[in-house]
């Protein structure tokens, strides 16, 4: 019997709350009922005038936007397979993605339609694109407006596609080499969303500003199921912590996710103030380690928000596991965790050769559920060696202590070998963290003739702020092992490089200790 589709969700919300804002978006205010509509002519404009059929690949480079929410929808009622494109690609990773993707139609919005059409054109290679769509207002190359092709057809409400049916194509970030195309299906999608709705309430009263890039599988859990609980969806078209700020206040936010580097630079913004989020019930975190310090200081700004945090993969569609509010509330050492496995997934610590190992010793974590990826797209090689026996290797490195926590200590590429011993970056990082002039920090191995690798941090520190090298590599000894203290620092004073994804990018900091030189892994 068939449940796991998503015409079970949003059909039902469009009917029940149909005189209900369903979208905010700048000055525009639309209902469920208009909403609806809109995914209804999508559906039939996708076939009918763009010549994209199910199982067709339809790609969307544009940012945060009501636009982006009708396209996902239109691709989950199975109008098409959507292909988010991240917005930080260069040139040679999009035009990579367009053709391996298969993709022939393209929507754009006016921030990014010069930067793809800059991107297809550097190629030696004909264009496969038949259609470039244009979202929202401005001008940039295109052959269609998303508007007059929605005035051109009538609403058709599509039919059920099957749970096996893939509706999503997402590259990951390709910071390691070329992108790799995670297709997932409607079954692993909608099962991801139940996930979500056991630990995270999505009631009919919320108001979730979407701020996350919408091409991230973390936006999916927002995008999915605030519309199909009644919810009220605002947007901003990308983060901008004084902006966001604004929203928060203006429609009375109450629900949202951001990644730790965004949430430090709302509470670090001159427009800041307490009261201003006093609207917020919830807020989620993940992608990266949230330093101590600045979790500290939001749990004392607001000791009634609930705070959680998720952790999970593209892979993954995307959760799986949640440190909970309560968690939170409780404090100790499990805040430093990423929690525990939802409902339905199962962890497994796993050393190199694949055996399991102790509670509290570290490894490879190994997952399994049933929200997880068919496959990598056109590359059978690398999703066999994603999966074992049913178990997906998801390459971070962490161990489970007693309660089932699951504590991440590293990814396997970034665990730097010094004299024969690991050390896991993100350990290094939370000491740096600990020191109150800390922003940012990076830890990454660079060259030593003696010991391979040497622990080397790269720092920012808070505005105004000021401390040493030496202070700060004093700091960490009460904190950690000699041999992971820093053996060197870097201070900077602009922001680390992120990925469109707002995680730092190591392999870029690496980049210039290791040119002309091998290193185990990149």
């Amino acid at each position: 019997m068939k449940e796991l589709v998503y015409h079970r969700l949003l059909l039902p919300a469009v009917e029940n709350h149909a005189d209900r804002t369903a979208v905010i978006d700048g000055a525009h205010r639309g209902t469920f009922a208009e909403h609806g509509d809109r995914v209804f002519r999508l559906c039939r404009a996708l076939p009918e005038v763009l010549g994209v059929r199910p199982g067709d690949r339809f790609a969307v480079m544009a940012t945060n936007s009501r636009q982006f929410l009708e396209l996902y929808h239109a691709a989950f009622l199975g109008a098409g397979v959507i292909n988010p494109l991240n917005l930080r690609l260069a040139g040679p990773e999009l035009d990579y993605i367009v053709r391996d993707s298969g993709t022939e139609v393209v929507f754009v919005d006016a921030f990014f339609a010069q930067h793809f059409a800059n991107a297809l054109a550097s190629s030696p290679e004909p264009s496969p694109i038949r259609h470039v769509v244009l979202i929202g207002g401005g001008d940039g190359p295109h052959d269609i407006g998303y508007e007059d092709m929605l005035a051109s057809v009538d609403p058709v409400v599509p039919a059920e596609p099957e749970e096996s049916d893939p509706v999503v194509l997402m590259y990951t970030g390709g910071t390691t080499g070329q992108p790799k195309g995670v297709l997932v299906d409607s079954r692993a999608e909608i099962l991801n969303l139940y996930h979500v709705a056991m630990v995270i309430p999505l009631e009919q009263d919320s108001v979730y500003l979407h701020q996350t890039p919408m091409f991230h599988a973390a936006s999916m859990a927002g995008v999915l199921g605030i519309p199909s609980s009644g919810g009220l969806s605002a947007f901003i078209p990308l983060f901008d912590p004084g902006p966001v700020i604004d929203l928060i206040e203006r429609h009375a936010v109450t629900q949202t996710l951001m990644v730790p580097t965004m949430i430090a630079m709302m509470l670090g913004h001159p427009d800041f103030a307490p009261e201003r989020l006093a609207s917020l019930k919830r807020l989620t975190y993940g992608a990266s380690p949230m330093p101590a310090a600045l979790l500290d200081r939001l749990l004392g700004l607001y000791p009634d928000l609930d705070v959680t945090q998720g952790y999970g993969m593209t892979e993954a569609s995307s959760l799986l596991t949640f440190l909970s509010g309560r968690d939170h509330r409780q404090g100790g050492p499990r805040l430093q965790s990423a929690g525990r496995a939802v409902a339905g997934v199962s962890l497994s610590i796993r050393d190199p050769d694949g055996n399991e190992v102790p509670r509290g010793a570290a490894g490879e974590v190994w997952a399994r559920a049933g929200n997880f990826m068919r496959e990598y797209w056109n590359k059978p090689e690398a999703t066999a060696e994603a999966f074992q026996d049913g178990w997906y290797r998801t390459g971070d490195v962490g161990y489970l202590d007693d309660g089932g926590y699951l504590f991440l200590v590293d990814r396997v590429k970034d665990m730097i070998v010094t004299g024969g011993e690991n050390v896991f970056s993100a350990e290094v990082e939370m000491a740096l963290s600990k020191h109150p002039a800390v922003e940012q920090a990076a830890v990454i191995g660079i060259p030593d003739d003696v010991w391979g690798e040497q622990v080397h941090a790269i720092v920012v520190l808070r505005t105004g702020a000021e401390a040493t090298e030496d202070e700060l590599i004093e700091h960490t000894r009460p904190l950690i092992a000699g041999f992971k203290v820093p053996k060197s620092v870097e201070l900077r004073t602009e922001p680390l490089p992120l990925s469109g994804a707002m995680k730092v990018l190591k392999r870029e900091l690496r980049k210039p200790y290791w040119e002309g030189r091998d290193r185990a892994v990149n």
